[in-house]
């Protein structure tokens, strides 16, 4: 399946994700914020990018309500 994490998202946060399985937005919308939090090379503004293309697609980090 291809990728539909954002774009511009840094490279050491597309690793940490891609080390851990997640590829796509619904498979990150399966964890939690702060599992996300803890991987290294994940920051502040790559949580931030994460959670915007998550409100895009009307899905939201596990644990958190999705605001529709």
């Amino acid at each position: 399946m291809r990728s539909d994490l954002p774009e511009k998202l840094g490279a050491p946060a597309r690793r940490a994700l891609s080390n851990a399985g997640i590829t796509t937005l619904a498979r990150l919308a399966k964890c939690s914020e702060a599992e996300i939090g803890k991987l290294h090379g994940m920051g502040p503004k790559a949580i931030g990018q994460l959670k915007a293309a998550l409100r895009q697609r009307r899905l939201a980090f596990a644990g958190h309500p999705k605001k529709m």
